[in-house]
């Protein structure tokens, strides 16, 4: 069975992967409310929902507690992320820190994802969809919230990136690697993708049905 092999990393690596993914998007939900000149009450239910959304339909979708419902310290971190953006002056989050902090909390999260849904007896390749969830799905919901374009429709890789850190984390451990070695290299690639493509600007090609 898949799901006794790769438990043992809940334990072991989860809480880093799941806190930095949480404080990461956080922080984009904020931004994304301070950008628009919000008030202090929307950039923290931004903060929240897109910290905790892509969770929380994981969690409904594999029949596991919601996590945030259960543990006080989920939006507790969600709020305090907040009050840093509200105290801090704007010039500090400009430029593209941000992304690169939100790469590694999308790559974190998807892995994350995967892990507690093969831990809920998810077969793989569910699993590797709820790694994806994980990780994309509140930034879907923050930018419908913020009248943004969505993630889901810019070509870049971002959805990608999660795919492939949460695949690559099932496969890893369907072949029997270490399942917290198997996370880290799974993080890792993911990474390095959404990496790339902010660099050099990589995007998949648009449909062409003219062709």
């Amino acid at each position: 069975m898949l799901t006794p092999a790769l438990a043992p990393v809940l334990p072991i690596a989860a809480p880093w992967f799941d806190f930095a993914g949480l404080a990461v998007f956080a922080a984009s939900g904020a931004l994304a409310a301070a950008r628009t000149r919000q008030t202090f009450v929307t950039m923290a239910f931004f903060a929240l929902i897109t910290g905790v959304g892509g969770g929380t339909v994981r969690d409904l979708l594999i029949g596991a507690p919601v996590f945030w419902v259960r543990d006080p310290h989920v939006a507790a971190l969600c709020l305090v992320v907040a009050v840093v953006i509200w105290m801090t002056p704007a010039r500090w989050w400009a430029g593209a820190a941000l992304d690169w902090f939100d790469a590694i909390g999308l790559a974190a999260y998807a892995v994350y994802g995967a892990a507690k849904a093969i831990r809920y007896g998810v077969p793989p390749v569910p699993a590797a969809l709820m790694g994806i969830i994980s990780a994309c799905v509140g930034g879907i919901i923050r930018d419908v919230l913020a009248s943004e374009p969505s993630i889901l429709l810019r070509p870049e890789l971002y959805v990608s990136a999660a795919a492939l850190s949460a695949a690559s984390f099932v496969a890893l451990g369907a072949a029997g690697l270490d399942p917290t070695l198997a996370a880290i290299i799974a993080a890792a690639a993911g990474f390095a993708l959404r990496a790339a493509a902010m660099h050099w600007k990589i995007a998949l090609p648009p449909y062409r049905g003219d062709q």
